[in-house]
């Protein structure tokens, strides 16, 4: 199977995490399954050990909750997929950390640059691995208009990060209640070429 690049992007629980999980089986060799999330409390740790559970034990893992695309340049692996779980808790992280400087008052432009410079680092990657990418996001920007001033820095930052890589990989998918919606390129489905 031809190396490809795929982003899933959609609401929560919407089955990105479990159709880029099939995605990767189906492709086949060895997976680095790049895991962003950090556990800051007991329901997050509860999430992320359900998540590694529903992985394949011989698949690699990555704990890389930023400077994904160095920590993924540096692994030694002779990989086939790299899974990448997810880009919305990546773009989090990176707001969190401009908020143990600066409290709410973060500075949005700064934080767009280094969210930048995160998906460009990751972009690189793509283009010069063979391994194929399979990226997770979600869509935060359908619903009401957020209150707080970092609410709406995190929606619009992770909306213009989603739109770099969309534009960046070969494929699109739009999660619905589990059902896989190809967005680009219209016409055959991922599965259809396998």
């Amino acid at each position: 199977m031809k190396k490809r690049s795929v982003l899933l992007i959609g609401g929560a629980r919407s089955g990105k995490s479990s159709f880029a999980e099939e995605m990767a089986r189906q492709v086949g060799g060895e997976v680095l399954f790049v895991a962003t999330a950090e556990a800051r409390d007991e329901e997050m740790r509860r999430r992320i050990e359900v998540h590694q559970k529903s992985r394949p034990a011989h698949w690699y893992t990555l704990e890389a909750p930023c400077r994904v695309g160095s920590c993924i340049s540096q692994d030694g692996h002779n990989l086939s997929v790299v899974v990448l779980d997810c880009i919305t808790l990546l773009v989090n992280n990176i707001l969190c950390q401009h908020m143990a400087v600066h409290g709410e008052d973060v500075d949005e432009k700064a934080v767009e640059n280094d969210v930048k410079t995160e998906i460009s680092a990751i972009i690189d990657c793509i283009h010069q691995s063979s391994a194929t990418y399979i990226l997770v996001t979600n869509e935060v920007g359908e619903g009401i208009i957020p209150l707080g001033a970092s609410t709406r820095i995190y929606r619009d930052v992770l909306g213009r990060a989603n739109q770099m890589l969309a534009r960046a990989v070969d494929e699109v998918y739009l999660m619905v209640a589990g059902i896989p919606l190809r967005v680009k390129p219209q016409g055959q489905s991922y599965f259809d070429n396998r």
